[in-house]
């Protein structure tokens, strides 16, 4: 698969001096700045990144459950599930004082890592969570720019919120084919 590439005009995506790497289990959520990059391992759970180009902020999730339905009373968003996910990178938009629109979203993952026993639809936790990830970004109004989804093999993905390049390595493909997705609107 070739990768995506295309840089928002006049950017400049230089790699700071000093990095935060973030490595983000099962359930994993982060939002930082420019001198982050964040890495997850993926099967059937989805990530979603993202990122604004103007304030150079961005983050990543790693959810392996669409839902879990009812929230607990007094209980705080989980990662582990899209919805909440979601509404974990939400409260960090409204903090930041950006609108959802602003952001530019990629997303990636949910393999059919059991694809012999996942032959039934309520089965396949892959498709349901890729499901999820496609309406929470419609529901919220922020664009979709890139996405590598499905397969029957896990990813290794990073993302450089000082350019907003994500970088996919698949198993599979040879360790010298490193995918990157970059966009625009």
């Amino acid at each position: 698969m070739a990768a995506q590439s295309f840089t928002p005009p006049g950017f400049l995506n230089e790699r700071p001096d000093c990095i935060q790497e973030v490595f983000l289990n099962p359930g994993g959520f982060h939002f930082g700045g420019a001198d982050t990059r964040i890495v997850t391992l993926l099967g059937s759970c989805v990530s979603i990144t993202l990122w604004h180009p103007r304030l150079r902020m961005g983050g990543m999730c790693h959810f392996m459950l669409p839902s879990r339905g009812v929230i607990p009373e007094g209980g705080s968003y989980d990662g582990r599930y899209g919805d909440e996910a979601m509404k974990m990178f939400m409260g960090h938009i409204m903090r930041v004082a950006a609108e959802p629109e602003e952001f530019q979203a990629k997303l990636f993952g949910g393999a059919n890592m059991f694809a012999d026993i996942a032959q039934r639809r309520e089965a396949n936790v892959g498709e349901r969570n890729i499901e999820m990830g496609l309406a929470q970004l419609e529901r919220y109004g922020i664009p979709l720019i890139a996405k590598h989804l499905g397969g029957e093999s896990h990813r290794k993905l990073m993302l450089d919120v000082w350019s907003g390049d994500v970088w996919l390595k698949q198993q599979g493909v040879s360790p010298s084919e490193m995918e990157r997705a970059r966009g625009r609107k």
